[in-house]
């Protein structure tokens, strides 16, 4: 009788452990999904009022930018591969000038059961963005429900780090997307993905 008891118990305790973990989940998904809700509408709120817009003068018609629905599935920790013997890759640009970078290191993960991989760059120019890392893709969507130029994606430098978050929830176009009167860079040919990536922003012109 006691061990029945104990065994009860111990049933209880196991399924109070996994219902109060299921509602951690549950918030922290609540949380993060305010959080990249919170950041579009402030990047809308910059379109339409910041003198670096780069809508210009036609910034007041900004009608809002145009995004995938938030996906946490699409937040991934990906494996981290420094480059030993780094190489200079040149970048054509969009007003068909080049931009020079260094590489940095390859990120390998999975995405929808495709294994990816991207190459990561650094940035090399005199300024305030030099030793910072560059990020840009293209993907299965490209020229379809996202821009054809490709996104780009924001990483922070963690030296030793194995590992690094690629929430393409967080992918942005370059502001080519927006005006001609940009230079952007087009992704490097190793991080054209033959998966889809159906996160972060879409086109802004239908």
């Amino acid at each position: 009788m006691k061990i029945r008891n104990v065994f009860i118990i111990a049933l209880v305790l196991v399924v109070a452990v996994i219902i109060f973990y299921s509602f951690q989940g549950k918030d922290l998904g609540n949380e993060y999904e305010a959080e990249i809700r919170k950041e579009r509408q402030a990047k809308d709120d910059y379109m339409r009022s910041s003198d670096e817009s780069p809508f210009g003068e036609e910034k007041k018609n900004c009608k809002g930018l145009n995004y995938f629905p938030i996906d946490f599935n699409y937040r991934i920790s990906a494996r981290l591969i420094s480059i030993e013997n780094k190489k200079v890759v040149v970048l054509p640009t969009s007003d068909n000038l080049e931009k020079k970078y260094l590489e940095y290191a390859t990120a390998e993960f999975e995405l929808n059961g495709e294994p990816s991989k991207l190459l990561i760059l650094e940035i090399m120019e005199e300024g305030p963005y030099r030793g910072t890392l560059f990020l840009a893709f293209a993907d299965a969507t490209s020229a379809k429900e996202t821009y054809g130029a490709g996104r780009y994606l924001d990483v922070k430098k963690v030296p030793g780090a194995s590992s690094i978050i690629l929430d393409f929830n967080q992918s942005y176009n370059p502001y080519c997307a927006y005006s001609q009167k940009f230079s952007c860079p087009f992704p490097p040919k190793e991080n054209v993905l033959k998966v889809a990536v159906r996160a972060g922003e879409k086109n802004y012109h239908d």
